[in-house]
């Protein structure tokens, strides 16, 4: 066992793991996605209001798993710099908020308390990952999210569809952001039903999230989804041709079955989508970005300088949140700085990826890698990355528990 992960002389193994502190805080990391949502159409709060109460409960939780974890409970060693990603996630978090100091973002106070949020998430899993068994604590966070993300499927066939048929709401939730937590939470349930063994408990949560996402009409989601599913299906030998050729043809049905609704949308999208939706509309968004990121390439614009910085675009006027391109984004708002931290990042993940022995946890993270490379193309998060620096450390630390693997340095242990 590694140094890093091993349990320390304080941790009894026989008591149970407290996983309910964790499956909550998962929970939230996906459910908060709709706070705003029914803050306004349920409680009638206008959005800022709604926003508010999304980050005061995020703080409100962090207080909580920070009293627990300094409570009377088992402790493990986990130690963030001894983790392959250590180093990326506190360069990366340092960096982001020393750029509130040249941050052009509309509200500095949002901006730093946004920034205060994403901080928080990274710090209640490292939190948490000191409290108990790192896979029990990680399987109960994924637990969470997932259960989370089933109800904001629910929440999603029950709104009135867009006016381009798809799933969301057109002022408080995009379709963009739904089809990703779907698609996310579906890489979380597969880790437990392939690496944790519960087959029968989260097979139907996989089902109603993969039909979900292909209602929500998310091209980017569904797209990278589709790779990264293809790259599982290819590289997992646990998983017998039988199966592979039934969830294949499984797949092409439900394809078959929703072609009507899938060719009314590609019409809808063709004759009335709005021009930031297409891909020549893409190209204006990213053009445009890419020439304001030149006025400051070295150090960027800083934390939150998008919404509401950046001048709407098109007729329709549409509101960018983001770049819709990852590493135009951190090129954007942290330079070449960004683009050095993200490609630094993902490159630490990879490599402890492909250190893994044979095992199904190896093709999942593989596919869960190129879903994120392939949906950062033409989309990505307002403040965070594609793949959350708290989902960084969760894996990262799985990884290095479970195998033993690290990568320090260089160095292969």
């Amino acid at each position: 066992m590694n140094k890093s992960v091993k349990a320390s002389e304080t941790y009894d193994a026989t008591a149970p793991p407290a996983t309910l502190l964790p499956a909550v805080v998962g929970f939230f990391f996906s459910f908060r996605l709709i706070i705003v949502l029914l803050a306004v159409r349920m409680v009638g709060m206008d959005p800022q209001t709604g926003a508010g109460v999304g980050l005061a409960l995020n703080f409100l939780l962090l207080g909580v798993v920070a009293f627990h974890s300094f409570g009377p409970v088992p402790m493990t060693s986990v130690s963030l710099f001894h983790l392959p990603c250590g180093f990326w996630v506190v360069l990366f978090l340092g960096f982001s908020g020393c750029s509130l100091f040249w941050s052009v973002a509309a509200s500095l106070p949002a901006a730093v308390a946004f920034w205060c949020a994403m901080a928080a998430d990274t710090a209640m899993v490292f939190l948490l990952l000191r409290t108990g068994p790192i896979g029990e604590v990680s399987a109960a966070l994924m637990r969470g999210y997932v259960y989370a993300a089933c109800c904001i499927a629910l929440v999603g066939w029950i709104l009135p569809a867009e006016s381009d048929l798809r799933l969301g709401d057109e002022n408080l939730l995009g379709p963009n952001a739904f089809g990703y937590a779907c698609a996310f939470a579906i890489f979380l349930a597969e880790y437990l039903i392939l690496v944790r063994r519960n087959q029968d408990r989260w097979k139907f949560s996989v089902a109603f999230l993969a039909i979900t996402l292909l209602r929500s009409l998310c091209k980017t989601a569904i797209i990278a989804f589709i790779v990264g599913q293809a790259v599982l299906l290819i590289l997992d030998k646990s998983i017998s041709r039988k199966n592979k050729m039934w969830i294949v043809l499984t797949a092409v049905l439900v394809l078959a079955a929703t072609s009507g609704m899938i060719a009314s949308y590609l019409n809808a999208y063709i004759d009335t989508g709005t021009q930031a939706e297409s891909l020549t509309g893409r190209v204006g968004i990213w053009a445009y970005i890419f020439a304001e990121a030149l006025d400051r390439p070295w150090i960027g614009h800083g934390f939150h300088s998008v919404w509401k910085v950046i001048p709407p675009f098109y007729i329709d006027q549409f509101e960018a949140r983001h770049a819709h391109n990852e590493l135009l984004q951190q090129f954007y708002t942290y330079g070449v700085v960004g683009v050095f931290m993200l490609i630094g990042l993902y490159r630490s993940f990879y490599r402890q990826v492909r250190k893994l022995p044979v095992s199904p946890l190896k093709p999942l993270l593989f596919g869960l890698f190129f879903f994120v490379l392939v949906r950062g193309l033409a989309d990505t998060e307002t403040f965070d990355l594609s793949l959350p620096l708290w989902a960084i450390v969760m894996y990262s630390a799985v990884m290095a528990e479970k195998y033993g693997v690290t990568v320090v340095g260089g160095n292969h242990r």
